[in-house]
């Protein structure tokens, strides 16, 4: 099932499901399962209400390029004084070995997608840390000092930590 050239939809009715009902993504497409003794009426309401889950848990877990902009202008504002201000910032694929870059001759930021969807403290801490090299390249004690007015810098730090202990990557920011 195809909606107004929007992502392929496919329901599974299951008889062994009694009440729940959930969703998910597949290989390009929306999966709704559903119990199989839904009426289509049923059926349609389950949908919708799922497909506007999805869109909402979409909008929390990958945000946009501009959202990353507003974020990090929000954060430069809060936390230091306002005198990082990137030339651009942007999600990014192909960062396998950090969780961001910066560019301080340029001002250009990019953020790891595998941080998309990570609290967002964590989010806030990987983009303050970037916005900080615009101000301080390495990371020596001044830089460190800037990130300093940040209240969750050594949790945010621990979280990530953990994240690539777990999945076994080599990541630090030391």
């Amino acid at each position: 099932m195809e909606r107004d050239g929007a992502v392929p939809l496919e329901v599974r009715r299951s008889a062994r499901r009694r009440r729940t009902v959930s969703a998910f993504r597949e290989d390009g497409r929306v999966v709704v399962l559903i119990p199989a003794r839904f009426t289509q009426a049923e059926e349609a309401h389950w949908v919708s209400v799922m497909l506007d889950r999805l869109a909402a848990r979409d909008a929390r877990t990958r945000p946009t390029d501009a959202e990353l902009a507003d974020r990090a202008a929000a954060l430069s504002t809060r936390y230091l004084g306002g005198r990082a201000v990137p030339t651009s910032i942007r999600w990014v694929t192909n960062q396998h070995g950090r969780w961001g870059s910066c560019s301080p001759s340029d001002g250009s930021i990019r953020i790891s997608t595998r941080v998309r969807g990570m609290p967002g403290y964590v989010v806030d801490y990987v983009v303050l840390h970037e916005l900080a090299h615009l101000l301080v390249p390495g990371h020596g004690p001044q830089f460190w000092a800037v990130l300093d007015t940040y209240p969750r810098l050594e949790r945010a730090r621990g979280y990530l930590d953990g994240v690539a202990a777990a999945v076994g990557l080599d990541l630090r920011d030391d």
